[in-house]
Parts: C-alpha cells; structure tokens; sequence
C-alpha cells in the first residue's frame, strides 16, 4: 500500500533446506536482495527470516512507498543457510527469485482544473453537441483515483448540460436580445469522489445569427454633381463566421457602357475632346458625316450615339467606304497617326465561341490604304483576326520588303468599344489601347505576295481585290477614324483622349494595410482588392470612390457590382459569396444659365451701308455669361479657387446657330458673312447655307463672341427690303444646354427718292395687297415676334391697318377742308385761319412739306426721310399744277392725333 512499508507477497516467501533437520545446515540464515532492472532494489527493500526452521521470511520497504513517484518495482532476493556455524561458515546460497512489486494507490489527491476560466461564442437560435469543453486532471497514480468521473454544473438554472467527458452544450437555443452573455462555475468529481479544490467558471456569449457575406451592402448609391469623391462602402465589412481564410480578393465593377463609346463622350464630340486635349490640328475625317461634299459614308448604315459623332456598322461584306483620291491625296507620308473608335461584332451581337479563340480562316480589314509618296507608293492595311491585331506595313511597294506589326489583346474580341491610336513613324510603330501603350511582335513577311497596283486609294471596312470585289471585310462598328499625316501624336494627348473623368478611385493609399493590393483599368471602371487580412480589407474596401470632375456631370444610373473569392485553408469548407449588384444614381445637376445680351431687339441703318462690300455686322456688342442657379463649392469639385462662386464659372461652348426668320435668305440678294480668318485661326468649324450659319467646336466664351461679332449681314445693289428678322442661340456640353434666343430685327431705312420710284411703289402696293407676309415692312418697326416662322405677328398688323385708315381718313378731311377754303377767297382766309386754330399744330414734330416752294421742288424731294411712315403715302411724282402743290402743303402740313404719332 502507498505509504507504507509492508508487502504482502503472493506466494508467501518461504525457502527450503534439504539437509534436515541438522543444526545450522537445515536451517535458513537470511535473504539477500539484489538490484533489478530498475537498479533499486537493494536500495529500498529488504527482506528478514522470520523462522530458521521453517525458512518463512517478509519482504518490507526500507521507507514509506509513493506511488505517484514509481508504482513498480523489481528486483531478486536469494536465500542461504546458516553453514557450519552461527557465522555462516561454508553457507549455501539459493537460486535467484524475482519479485515484483506493485504500489497500490491512495487517494490523496483531489481533481484541478486546467483553466479557471473558459469561454465560447455561438449564433443565436441554434442547438450545439459542444460549446466548450473542460477538463480536470487528479494526480493520484491509479486509475481508480486519478481519473474523472464525472463533471458537474453547480450554477442553478442555466440553460447548458455537461457530461462526463466536460461537453457542455446548450439545452435550449440560445437569445442574445434576450441575454448576450451566460456565466456560470462547474466543479469535477475523481472516481474516489473527491471534489475538485477549486471550480471552473465558463464564460458563453451569444452572438446574433451569422450569415457569412458583406454587411452593410448599400444597394442604392447618390451622387450629387460637385461633389468630387464619396466613398461606395462607408459601412462594408466582410463577415466570415469565424472561417479562417489566408486571401481575399473584391472585384468592383463600375458599368458606363450607357454613356456610348468610352466615357464622357457624352460631353463633347470627338473632335472637340481632341481640341481640349491639345492635339494637333490637321486630322482627316475618313468617316464624316454624310453630306454633298462628303458623301462616300452616305450608304453606311449608322446607328445612334448619346454624342455628336457619327457610329457606323459594318456588316462583313458588301458595307465598305471608299475613300476619294482628293481626300487620300493629303495623307501621304510614312509619318502618320492613326486614331479610331472599335466594337467588334456589332450593335447587338457578341462574337462568336471560334472568333473569340482567334479560328476565323479571314482576317478582317478596318483600314486598306495606298498612297503616294514622292515617286512611290506605300501601302498600309490595320486588321483583326480572332483576338489578334495587325498592321501590313509595305514602305515602298516596288522596292522594300513589307513587314507586319502583330499584336494579341484580349480588348479586340470582347464586344466592347476600345479607343484605338497608332502613331507610324516607320520604322517605329506604338499601338495605345485605350490610352495603355502595347508592344508589337515584328514580322518580315518574305512569302510570295502580290504587290498592290500603283494607285492612290483608301477603303474603310475592307481592303479591294481582283475584279472590283472586296475582300476582308469588317464585321462591326467603327466611329472617329481620322488620319493625321505628319508627326506622331504625344502620349499625353492620346491618354487625354481616352482619360475618363468620372470612375473609380481609391481614397488613400497610405492607409493601406500591410498585405494589402489594389489596382484600377485604366478606364477606371474596374477597381481590384487583394488582402490576406479580414480587418485590414474591410478598412481598404470603405476606401473606394466614386470620383466625377465633370461641372456638369451626366445625370442617370451607373450600375455597381462587386464580386468576391475567398480562398481557406480548408478549401472544402471554404465559404463561396454570391455578387452584390447596386446601382449609383447621379442626380441631375444644377443647370447653367447661358444668357446672350447686349444685341437690341432692332437694328435699323440706311439701306446703303448694308449694300457695303463688307455689310453690316448684326451683334456688334454682343456680350455671352454663363452663370449657375446657386452657389457651388469649388473645392469640393477639386477645381481651382476652393471658394464658393456662383456666377462667373469659366464655360466652354459647342457652337452657335445664326438662323434669318421666315423665308430663307435669297443667295442672289442678299448673305451672311463671317469673318473666315478668325473661324480658322481657332480651329472652330462652320457651316453656312441660306438656311443658317453654324459654328461649333469646344471654345471659350470669349472666342465665342469675338467670332459672333464678326458675323456681317450684306444686300446686293438695289434691292429693296424693308425688314429682316434672325434669330441667335448658342449651347454646351453637346447641345444639351442653351441660351436663350436673342432675336434681332434689322429695318432698312430707305431715303425719298428711292420710296418714289415707281418699283419700289409697285412692292409697296404689293405689300399692302398681301398685308400676312409683308406688312411689317411697311411698318419699318414690328413687335418682337414670338413665333419663329411668322414674318409679322398678328397684333401690329391690326395696328397698322388701323393706323393707316385712320391717315386715308384725315387725307380725305384735310382735302375737304383745302377746297372749301378755296372757294371762300382771299376775303375768308382769315376764318379758315380761325377756323384751322382746332388743330393743334405745336405738337406736330415730325412734318415734311416738300413743296413749300414750286422752285425748291426738286431739291425737297430727293430730301431723306428715314423713320416716317407718311413718307410712303406720299404721290409718285411732284405735279406742276400750283392747286395740286398746294393742296399738298396742306396734306403735309395736317397735325396728327398723338396715337398717329
């Protein structure tokens, strides 16, 4: 037994002597103990004879035993008798016998915790086999007493079990509205029943239903114009349920495929961006708009694009532009950019599965050109072939070797618009793929080709072949391709033409965790998250923005995504997120107000000055602003200044429409001018028909108006108008907001001698016989007119009828009044006198008598009268006849009531 000192030994220890029953011989003297294999035997056991005779003996521990400090011993014990003598003469000694000892254990030790404290977090609602798991160890050696037999909850009326094992689980789900956090003690019992010297406490929280995914997932997005940068995420984390994931990767996808080809085309055309961007001028158009003197795009089918520029579709086959030889002409040169706008497989069709992997037996042309240079001819063709894009380069087709330019991009086959420049300065060729420079793998075709004729030509959509057939043709849409010949285009122009300036953005790349990537397109619409630490993701992905320069940004919707891929150490287990779809909205902006003043509703001049070779100019002080309906904040935009301004914002026009009310203007009689050296000097485009004048390209206002006040208005020798109406109205940001419409009144002021003539008489009988179209000429002044196609409105053609009757009414009463005068004689001159006292002639200023004096009859009537309409009631010619000259005294002489005047 532990602790003690006695063993009982099975069989008991006796030895045997067989010289009996002689003295001493027969008799056992001792036992001696020699070491086992634990080499301690002779050190802690002893054994003692108890009877010579009978050679019983015990076998005892020098010392108390302990069992936790060795539970076996083994070792030998040998007998020998007592010899010839008490001394142990000529003694005999025994073979070896071994014992084995065993300790048997006391419970002495009571069961101790590993820990004093536990604790454990589960979801709520749920029931769990195993929360945590305590344990207790006892020190005693046996089995019996060192083990554990059972566990006990000693907290009254907690909902959690323990079994024998230390599982505590749940007897019930768990509420954590109704309590977040369970504590309570536990004690151990060895299988001695000995209690454990201190209990365990068990700490339990219950945490809300965990769904693994984003949380605080916005689905909805504003953005109001002017903003500059907002965060997309302000309150997203990531909640993995206590998964272990060793990489995280977030994809944010920002969709403007709506705003057309790229972004901020919307804005402004693509030549007015080249303008902003500063490229240099001198680009040809190879697909303009359809028109008489550039009709080759003309059978080209188009479809609709959100700006001014023109897409086209091409079909693969018979739609092909051929370009002019007077427009190839200007093109010559081994020093060329070339600068277009591309989507493959058309409006409504995605490439195919064997376009895709690049197993298309042909190759599709998007440009074919030959053209002169010097006393040669190079030849040049840019083409797609699955996800691959080539350019044919022959310098000089009757001497030099061809060599092919061969790029693979995955942007040539995904049906999405690409900006596509490439600047040839042979034998240097770059290639910017949306504004990111990609270089060429170089080929020297020496296979047998045939060599292109020597002739000047150029197709778009397809390259010629025998027999007038075309060959490679293009299969979907094109838009901006221009050429310009000369130097290459910078790199910083090329990027600006493509740059977007709305997209998103990450805020702050100093605050970026250890560990952690981003990267950004460069259209800025894909955004890409890498990390391999939960906490510093969260942080980065609240760190993405939305950013949007643009004053007057493109109200609508922009749709969001984000995608997510978890990798685990358990890749089994490893949690698979669904995409998150949203959508930012931006709101509309606040409208500019373009106000066109300085120009007064008439302009009246002598009909002379605008038979001038020059004319006259129509909006000499004409005066442009732009002004905004409230206060913006600047520095919130991110532009210059940073203080809060309201009205004087610097704007950037698109173009400006002169257009002449009513009918159109007559090329033989009369034109608009404009002044063509300032037009060219600020690369502005014009378009001048009797119809209207329109000026357009991105310019400032200033520019504006200096080209406005040059526009002129010039009548042919002898022709007789009276009035003429126009109208002037300009916009921004690609028409989508106007000023409003000034409209200007020209009167000609016509002298007398001219209003005798007998033809101008003859257009004025005619005015009077077709008063809708030609009574405001006769006037001389009109009321503004608020519709556009009517040449004098309703309400001052009332008012000069009525006028003009009331005047035919007072000719006929004056006339009255001279013949009965006459009759009266010298002797009732003095009466008519009186009796001409009633009219008032004081308030009369404007009279015209030309026939005071028979002989000063010519000079008065070549006097000029500009501003009276009784001019034009005036007879043909001066009668001879003194009754009739006197008569007419009289007529020019009647006062007129106030309203006549």
């Amino acid at each position: 037994m532990e602790n003690d000192n006695t063993v009982l030994l099975n069989p008991p220890l006796f030895a045997l002597d067989k010289d009996a029953p002689l003295h001493y011989a027969g008799e056992i003297c001792g036992f001696r103990v020699h070491n086992g294999p634990s080499g301690s035997g002779s050190v802690q056991f002893e054994a003692v004879v108890l009877d010579r005779s009978t050679g019983e003996g015990l076998v005892r521990s020098k010392e108390p035993l302990d069992c936790e400090s060795q539970r076996e011993h083994s070792f030998t014990i040998q007998a020998y008798d007592c010899g010839e003598g008490p001394d142990g003469v000529n003694s005999k000694k025994s073979h070896k016998a071994t014992v084995h000892v065993r300790v048997n254990d006391v419970n002495e030790f009571s069961p101790v915790f590993v820990e004093r404290r536990y604790e454990a977090s589960v979801p709520e609602g749920r029931l769990f086999d195993r929360i945590v798991r305590v344990e207790a160890l006892d020190a005693d050696c046996s089995p019996q007493y060192s083990q554990i037999c059972f566990y006990d909850i000693i907290t009254p009326n907690v909902p959690f079990a323990i079994d024998n094992d230390g599982n505590i689980k749940n007897t019930e789900p768990l509420d954590s509205r109704r309590q977040r956090v369970h504590t309570f003690w536990v004690t151990a019992f060895d299988c001695g029943k000995n209690r454990a010297q201190a209990d365990a406490q068990v700490v339990v929280t219950v945490k809300p239903s965990c769904k693994p995914g984003w949380m605080g997932w916005t689905k909805r997005v504003e953005y109001t114009p002017g903003s500059g940068s907002i965060p997309l995420f302000p309150s997203l984390h990531l909640e993995t349920c206590e998964e272990t994931v060793w990489n995280i990767q977030a994809t944010v996808e920002l969709q403007t495929g709506h705003i057309g080809k790229g972004c901020d085309r919307d804005s402004y055309s693509d030549r007015s961006v080249r303008r902003l961007c500063g490229a240099v001028r001198g680009e040809v158009d190879l697909l303009p708009p359809p028109s008489p003197a550039a009709n080759w795009t003309s059978a080209l089918p188009t479809l609709p694009s959100s700006d001014s520029s023109l897409v086209f579709s091409f079909n693969g086959s018979n739609h092909v532009a051929v370009v002019p030889d007077s427009v190839v002409s200007a093109l010559s040169g081994d020093h060329f950019t070339l600068q277009l706008w591309m989507r493959r497989g058309g409006a409504n069709i995605q490439p195919s599965t064997t376009q895709t992997r690049g197993n298309r037996k042909e190759e599709e042309t998007i440009v074919c050109s030959t053209v002169k240079n010097d006393d040669s001819f190079s030849h040049y063709s840019l083409s797609v072939h699955g996800c691959r894009l080539s350019l044919f380069y022959w310098p000089d087709v009757s001497a030099a070797r061809p060599v092919k330019f061969l790029w693979k991009l995955e942007q040539v086959c995904d049906s999405e618009w690409h900006h596509l420049s490439l600047s040839v300065q042979f034998p240097s060729v770059t290639l910017y793929v949306d504004g990111v420079t990609f270089d060429p793998a170089l080929i020297h075709d020496n296979g047998a080709i045939p060599n292109p004729a020597p002739r000047q030509r150029m197709f778009i959509g397809a390259c010629w072949g025998k027999e007038m057939h075309y060959v490679g043709g293009y299969h979907g849409l094109l838009s901006g391709v221009t050429v310009r010949p000369g130097s290459v285009e910078p790199h910083s122009v090329v990027e600006c033409l493509y740059a977007c300036r709305e997209g998103l953005d990450f805020g702050d790349l100093e605050t970026l965790g250890s560990g952690m990537k981003v990267h950004v397109n460069p259209s800025q619409s894909v955004l890409v998250l890498e990390g391999d630490d939960i906490e510093s993701f969260n942080r980065a992905v609240q760190q993405v923005t939305y950013r949007n320069s643009l004053r007057f940004a493109t109200p609508g919707v922009r749709p969001l995504k984000l995608t997510t891929s978890l990798r685990c150490f358990n890749e089994e287990s490893c949690l698979s997120l669904k995409q998150l779809e949203g959508y930012l909205v931006v709101l509309q902006p606040d409208a500019p107000q373009i106000s066109l003043s300085g120009v007064g509703p008439h302009l009246a001049r002598p009909a002379p000055e605008f038979e001038g070779p020059r004319g006259v100019p129509l909006f000499p002080e004409l005066r442009i602003v732009c002004s905004l309906s409230h206060a913006v904040n600047t520095a919130a935009q991110g532009m210059e200044g940073g203080a809060l301004m309201s009205d004087a914002v610097a704007h950037t026009l698109d173009g400006c429409e002169v257009q002449p009310l009513g009918e159109e203007l007559n090329p033989e009689r009369e034109e608009l001018l404009v002044d063509m050296d300032v037009v060219r000097e600020r690369g502005l485009e014009i378009i001048n028909t009797t119809a209207y004048i329109a000026i357009t390209g991105a310019e400032s206002i200033s520019v504006y108006e200096d080209v406005l006040r040059s526009v002129r208005y010039r009548l042919a020798k002898g022709s007789a108008r009276f009035e003429r109406r126009f109208r002037l109205s300009c916009s921004e940001m690609n028409g989508r907001y106007t000023s409003n419409e000034l409209t200007l009144e020209v009167n000609f002021l016509h002298s007398l001698d001219s209003l005798y003539h007998p033809s101008h008489l003859l257009a004025s009988q005619q005015q009077f016989l077709h008063p809708s179209h030609h009574a405001g000429e006769l006037s001389g002044h009109t009321l503004p007119n608020p519709h556009r196609n009517s040449v004098v409105p309703g309400a001052a053609t009332v008012i000069i009828m009525v006028c003009v009757g009331f005047l035919v009414v007072m000719v006929i009463l004056g006339v009255f009044r001279i013949r009965s005068i006459h009759r009266r004689g010298e002797g009732a001159r003095g009466g008519a006198k009186e009796g001409s006292s009633q009219w008032d002639d004081s308030a009369l200023t404007i009279i015209v008598n030309p026939m005071e004096v028979k002989k000063k009859k010519k000079r008065q009537t070549k006097n000029s009268c500009y501003s009276i309409s009784l001019c034009s009631q005036l007879p043909n010619s001066i009668d001879e006849d003194s009754n009739f000259s006197s008569q007419k005294k009289r007529v020019a002489g009647l006062p007129l009531p106030q309203s006549v005047r």
